[in-house]
């Protein structure tokens, strides 16, 4: 009876495990390409810090979440030193979010919101890919101020040689979106080779020094020569 009584408690507790892992994974999707605030995201998932943590180093392990750091909290003050969240296969993320076609294309704010958020998830899982294939080892991050700059992808070479990545869910990139590209390379100079700001549209153009607008799917459809 007692052997019994153990191993169903055993049982019990890797179903709460199982529950609270895919819990912690249906959270991070709603929370995806945003900052991540481990106790908080405990206290939301009804689990301690150190479950937490536990879990989502377990989800990256995984491959089904990732941790984007931090990135340049030397260059000014007051910058987050927290690190932004991602799913891996947005598309999986998008399901836990039943997002649907037909939420995207209505005109619900938080189904618009919610892909904008899985939009710059597949957009930085992208670019992550083919930083993997460069020659030269490189440094990746986020950039976010306190006053509310930020940059989504920030590409950083060893010899400190930066490019930045910008994610955009609409056909247009107005002025103001290069709020953190402008800022980040100011800040730079020289080190700054170039800030994109990636976006739905079919354009690519310059908006001014050091600073483009290209569309996403450049990310992997050849230009003709």
């Amino acid at each position: 009876m007692r052997a019994s009584v153990e191993r169903d408690a055993v049982e019990l507790s890797r179903i709460r495990e199982r529950q609270a892992l895919a819990g912690l994974l249906g959270h991070i999707a709603a929370q995806a390409g945003q900052l991540l605030n481990v106790a908080a995201t405990a206290e939301k998932v009804g689990t301690n810090r150190e479950t937490t943590e536990s879990h989502l180093r377990l989800l990256e392990d995984l491959f089904l979440a990732v941790r984007l750091p931090a990135w340049g909290k030397s260059l000014r003050s007051r910058v987050s030193a927290k690190p932004k969240v991602h799913v891996v296969d947005s598309g999986l993320a998008a399901r836990l979010l039943r997002l649907t076609p037909e939420k995207v294309t209505g005109i619900d704010p938080t189904s618009l919101t919610d892909f904008g958020h899985l939009l710059e998830t597949f957009v930085v899982g992208e670019l992550r890919k083919q930083a993997s294939w460069l020659d030269d080892p490189v440094t990746l991050g986020h950039w976010r101020t306190s006053d509310g700059a930020e940059v989504d992808l920030v590409v950083e070479y060893d010899d400190g040689r930066v490019v930045a990545f910008e994610v955009k869910a609409s056909e247009r990139a107005p002025g103001k979106d290069f709020r953190g590209l402008a800022q980040l390379r100011d800040l730079l100079g020289e080190r700054f080779i170039g800030g994109v700001m990636l976006t739905t549209g079919t354009r690519s153009y310059t908006y001014e020094e050091r600073l483009h607008v290209m569309p996403i799917d450049r990310l992997w459809t050849p230009v003709p020569v």
